[in-house]
């Protein structure tokens, strides 16, 4: 499954639930930002249930709340190692990237950020959304005054013709809802077949536009979710003369307070400001600075020496990718000025997990063994220690809606041998061996696959590991039924605050191993989630999902590890580069130049 994030008649059907809504805490602009605050704000300590709110029609009106103490000017640097792999609103499908795409992108609803808690409102929307026919029916009005780069007004048309594109080919590495939510189907696939995307059958009649301003979304089924849904990249507008095809993933048009005037890839993106984006119509973003600068391709490692130290452009730079290198934590945590540098929150609502392929390994005794066998305190330890997030104990994370602690089966976070060896000797068929892969991104990973191999031999289980390109490791984990591995680690979290979008999108039995990365099968399981996914109530089909988890984690599809925080830097004369509660990165929506 992709990592990542997200009213009847004219009352919000989601009222009730918007209080449930859980947020994992991160800095509010300007605030909380050290590292020295790192031990309070990880992901389990942070998961204080902060309430999140549905905004109403007024939320929604710009201009977004200032920043205490924020000015305009100046050129804030983004040092990234890698750069984006799309820019094109619907083929983003990452917390990061949402992020940092609402400098030049908008869409129907967004997350306004007030003191760190994050309230759901209309972006081009006036608000979050009314549904009718027992939430069949969506309906979203755009605001007056919302234009394109070069003036043009954003119409409801555009934002069906940018939803529309998501059924054509190229465009499943993003997110699919849509489609088989606009289609009655299960999945991308069979949605396809019914709609080919804009420019092959023409028309998506499930969207109407009866005018410029106003769209309707038709669901065959109730879809108590789109508020959320509809924050992501893929509400995004489109517009037909500006759709290069594989140029759009290089240079979208913008709709935000920038607009790209030169990306070249894997070497830099240059924003400026968009003169035609007007702040009264924005309760989102800002736009303090007059440039963003992105460069690719240094190691983090010397972005963050440079930043640390001052040098170059270091005092103006900070990331939005890379973390907090492990070497450097030492010597932060020796020195206060450089821990008031780093950038420390809850990554969203990310978990990091120890996968197990259930069709390879089927027994759940030896599911349960590899549980105790876990050695987590030393896996994190190489990872960043606490730096790196709270010991999990759930499938999903504090900041879902609904979330319940629950630790089924209690081990110390050094691993149990004898408990290990006590259900490997349950276990049907005699296990010696296993297999583990992972991406060869740093010499972490490597060091982690030792950890777990020198645990696993503890118990008499040799675990062969193999370090892989990341490209292969997607290729071959994520990618098809015959993957030759037990093991992996991976992060596990939700498309948007509700828990809708982890057990239905992951452990139907139905699923291929894109989404079905466990290959996860129960049938009993599968009954369950057919029956919710008819619930009409956002709160009921909640609190639902939720109690059907601890039957999924019963059977130990995964190993829970991490709830994740992440830690990154920022210069000296960055403000406002606070974690964005959502998104789990620095929202560069806000942040801006302080004077000299």
């Amino acid at each position: 499954m992709p990592v990542f994030t997200p009213r009847a008649t004219a009352v919000p059907a989601l009222a009730t639930a918007a209080a449930l809504l859980l947020c994992s805490c991160s800095a509010g602009a300007g605030a909380n930002t050290g590292a020295d605050k790192a031990r309070n704000s990880t992901a389990a300590k942070s998961g204080q249930r902060l309430t999140a709110t549905l905004g109403t029609a007024k939320d929604s009106q710009g201009p977004a709340p200032e920043i205490p103490g924020a000015r305009k000017g100046g050129t804030v640097n983004v040092a990234n190692e890698a750069d984006f792999p799309h820019l094109d609103p619907q083929k983003i499908y990452a917390g990061e990237r949402y992020s940092t795409s609402l400098l030049w992108g908008r869409q129907l609803t967004q997350y306004q950020i007030i003191h760190g808690r994050p309230r759901l409102v209309g972006d081009l929307s006036t608000d979050t959304g009314t549904s009718s026919d027992g939430g069949r029916t969506w309906t979203y009005h755009l605001k007056n005054g919302i234009a394109w780069e070069d003036g043009k007004p954003v119409t409801a048309q555009q934002v069906k013709y940018g939803i529309e594109r998501t059924f054509a080919p190229g465009f499943e590495v993003g997110p699919t809802y849509w489609q088989p939510w606009l289609t009655g189907t299960k999945d991308l696939t069979e949605a396809v077949k019914k709609y080919g995307g804009p420019k092959k059958d023409g028309d998506l009649e499930a969207i109407e536009t009866p005018d410029d301003r106003t769209i309707v979304f038709h669901f065959p089924q109730p879809q108590s979710d789109v508020p959320y849904m509809a924050s992501q990249s893929s509400s995004s507008p489109v517009r037909k003369d500006k759709d290069t095809g594989t140029g759009y993933d290089v240079k979208p048009f913008a709709t935000g307070p920038y607009k790209i005037v030169e990306h070249k890839l894997n070497k830099s993106l240059t924003l400026e400001r968009n003169p035609y984006w007007k702040p009264e119509t924005d309760s989102i973003r800002h736009a303090y600075p007059d440039r963003f600068e992105f460069t690719f391709g240094k190691a983090a490692l010397n972005t963050a020496q440079e930043v640390f130290n001052g040098q170059g452009t270091g005092a103006t730079t900070l990331t939005t990718k890379d973390k907090l290198p492990p070497e450097l934590i030492s010597t932060v945590e020796r020195d206060p000025a450089k821990r008031k540098l780093v950038v420390s929150g809850s990554q969203g609502a990310y978990t990091q997990d120890l996968y197990i392929r259930n069709d390879r390994v089927t027994d759940p005794e030896v599911r349960k063994a590899i549980h105790y066998l876990f050695p987590r305190e030393q896996a994190r330890q190489v990872l960043g220690g606490r730096y790196a997030g709270d010991f999990a104990t759930t499938l999903s994370s504090p900041a879902v809606v609904g979330w319940k602690k629950y630790d089924l089966y209690p081990v110390a976070p050094t691993g149990d041998i004898a408990k290990a060896k006590e259900h490997l000797a349950k276990a049907k068929t005699k296990v010696t061996k296993l297999t583990y892969a992972y991406p060869t991104e740093s010499p972490q990973d490597d060091q982690v696959a030792q950890v777990l191999a020198d645990a696993f031999a503890k118990a008499g289980i040799k675990l062969v590991v193999k370090g892989l390109q990341p490209g292969a490791f997607n290729d071959q984990i994520f990618g098809g039924e015959d993957s030759p591995y037990d093991l992996f680690l991976s992060t596990n979290s939700v498309d948007w605050p509700t828990p809708s979008t982890l057990l239905p999108l992951g452990y139907e039995s139905h699923l291929d191993a894109v989404s079905n990365n466990t290959r996860y099968s129960n049938p009993q399981v599968d009954k369950e989630l057919s029956r919710i996914a008819k619930i009409g109530d956002a709160q009921k089909k909640a609190e639902e999902l939720i109690g059907l988890e601890e039957t999924v984690m019963k059977d130990v599809p995964l190993v829970p590890f991490l709830y994740k925080s992440i830690s990154q830097f920022r210069g000296e004369k960055i403000g406002g580069a606070a974690t964005h509660p959502i998104y789990g990165v620095p929202a560069l929506a806000n942040v801006y130049v302080k004077n000299s």
